[in-house]
């Protein structure tokens, strides 16, 4: 039986929401993690972050981008737990004292009056110990306990998953009933906008007609500058129309000497224009598999 899980993007996340989020790359976790904080920290949530570092290594508050983050740290809204006093008993991951630590937070919280609580931890350290799988599962068991029943409190539990095997993934992801992900770039109930980064592209859902072009265009300005292989996941989207196309090939042959375009889970419909025209018209759009499993 497969496991249900809701998707939230992290804008979208509830109290109560203990949520799973796997990166692979500094910029996916910023891009995300960087989201949660700061949404915290603006909204006059208590911000906690499980970490061996300074305020402004934190994912995502690196440049800072205008938040007095020593201020924030100043006043107790923002605050890091090092490890050794949160987590680690001897060295090794304590299920234990996590759980209890996280529940004397919330406690200190809610003295403090803050509106809400947001917590989060990288736990792709804690899986490299020996037997780091099952007390990081152990560990799960206890946030949840913590954060589940709360009306003002959610969690992201986050690990690196090129340093995780498939299996220890799975695992761990079944722990959690909220899957998040990054915000929408664009939405206007008629077409959303997805950033996405393993494989890095963008998702499109809705329709993608005349009247969005120019969004889309620097939608997909942004996501090419860089370089490298780029892939729209085209699973969710109803309608293109023939202009959209050949802003994708226009944007293909641009990328033709440092990487490629390649369209994604494009429904039926648009596959078959796409191949019908693929010699003539869009010889450089290529036809994908889709994202990670």
């Amino acid at each position: 039986m497969e496991t249900w899980f809701a998707e939230r993007s992290v804008g979208q996340m509830l109290p109560g929401d203990h949520a799973w989020f796997s990166y692979s790359s500094q910029e996916e976790q910023d891009h995300v993690i960087g989201t949660f904080l700061r949404d915290g920290l603006l909204t006059a949530d208590k911000v906690i972050y499980v970490a061996d570092a300074d305020p402004h290594e934190l994912p995502g508050l690196r440049r800072g981008d205008g938040l007095d983050l020593d201020g924030y740290v100043r006043t107790g809204q923002l605050t890091v737990l090092p490890r050794a006093e949160t987590c680690l008993t001897a060295g090794v991951l304590d299920p234990g004292r996590m759980a209890a630590s996280f529940e004397d937070a919330l406690a200190s919280a809610a003295r403090d009056r803050f509106r809400g609580v947001r917590i989060t931890a990288d736990m792709t350290w804690a899986i490299r110990q020996r037997s780091g799988r099952m007390r990081v599962l152990d560990c799960e068991a206890g946030v949840d306990a913590a954060i589940a029943p709360s009306t003002t409190a959610m969690a992201i539990c986050q690990v690196d998953r090129r340093s995780c095997t498939r299996d220890e993934l799975a695992a761990l992801k079944e722990t959690h009933e909220v899957l998040v992900g990054a915000d929408p770039e664009f939405d206007d109930g008629v077409l959303t906008i997805t950033r996405m980064f393993a494989p890095r592209g963008l998702r499109l859902k809705g329709e993608l007609d005349g009247a969005r072009h120019t969004v889309f265009a620097e939608a997909l300005h942004a996501v090419t500058a860089q370089g490298g292989d780029i892939h729209l996941n085209l699973r969710d989207l109803r309608f293109i129309d023939l202009g959209a196309l050949n802003m994708m090939a226009g944007a293909a042959i641009r990328m033709a000497s440092r990487g490629s375009l390649t369209l994604d889970e494009p429904p039926p419909d648009l596959t078959e224009v796409v191949r019908l025209v693929g010699g003539p018209m869009l010889p450089w759009l290529k036809i994908g598999t889709g994202e990670r499993p």
